[in-house]
Parts: structure tokens; sequence; C-alpha cells
């Protein structure tokens, strides 16, 4: 049963490869300088090879993606954007952290991309040339995921990641 459904999951198709055709080598006939003083050394050459006209098929062998793989894609997808504001992210979930102050879950994320658009205009004002800002913001990224990574392990009765996710998701 599993090896008709691999089956029906991969497409065969079929086509002719390109055939190159053999070169044919001869070697020149020689002429004898002197006639007929020494034996004559008989020289065999091969015949020409013919063309090759044959065509082998080639065989490309294409899966269809399943509906992990697009799962995986858009998990990626998120954490590339929440890795993106992870700065404006740290920003917001400190304020959340002061007593009576409640974000919820559109304020957190609104507080969280101002914040990371301000802290990547600051690169791109003081660092000249996009590319460069750019790298040195994802450092800065690198940075505060590191410190909040850091937070996380050496308080131990304190969930950081849990308490951000909570916060995003508008939890109380």
């Amino acid at each position: 049963m599993s090896e008709e459904i691999k089956n029906e999951e991969e497409k065969v198709v079929e086509t002719p490869a390109e055939a190159t055709p053999a070169p044919a080598t001869e070697a020149p006939a020689e002429t004898p300088a002197e006639p007929a003083t020494e034996p004559a050394v008989e020289t065999t050459t091969e015949p020409a090879q013919p063309a090759v006209s044959e065509t082998q098929p080639q065989i490309i062998v294409q899966k269809e993606r399943g509906f992990s793989h697009y799962v995986g894609f858009a998990l990626l997808c998120v954490l590339c954007i929440v890795f993106y504001f992870i700065p404006g992210i740290a920003i917001s979930f400190a304020i959340n952290q002061i007593p009576g102050v409640n974000l919820g879950a559109v304020a957190a994320w609104a507080l969280s991309a101002i914040f990371s658009v301000i802290a990547w205009f600051i690169f791109k004002l003081k660092i000249k040339g996009f590319k460069k800002s750019f790298y040195f913001y994802i450092g800065l990224c690198v940075v505060v995921f590191a410190l909040l990574i850091a937070i996380e392990v050496l308080t131990e009765n304190y969930n950081v990641f849990a308490s951000i996710f909570g916060m995003l998701m508008g939890a109380a």
C-alpha cells in the first residue's frame, strides 16, 4: 500500500539526452620518401566510428511537496519576522513588566514594530549605507536575543520566552 502511495506521489518525466557524436580519427596516409628500398611498414587504421544517433532517455523524478513543507516554511517566516522585531519586543516586554502596565496583543506588536523601526533608523542615520546598517541591526538582534536567553537561563523561576509569547498573544 505504501509503495503505491509513493508511486503516485512521484512524477516521472522522460526527456531525451543530447547525444554527442564520437569524433572520427583517421591517421594520415604516409607517403614513402624513398621508393622501395626499405620494407614498407604497414599501418593499420581503425575504421571511423559511426555517429551515435540513438538517444538515451533521461529520467527526472519530481516529488510533490507535502503539507509539512509548507507548514515549516510558514514557521520559518514567522520566526524571521519575530527575530527582526526582537529589539522592539524586548523593550515592549520591559514596559509590560512595570507594575500596573498591561499591554494587549495589538499594542505589544505595534510598540514592538515602532521600537524596532526606530532602532533600525538610528543605525541607518549613524552608519552610512543600507547594507552596513542592516548588518549592524542584525548584530543588535543577535545581542538582544542572547541577552534574553541569558536572562532565561540565569533566572530559573522566571520564564522570559513564555511571558513574551503570552504578551504577544494577548494573555493577561
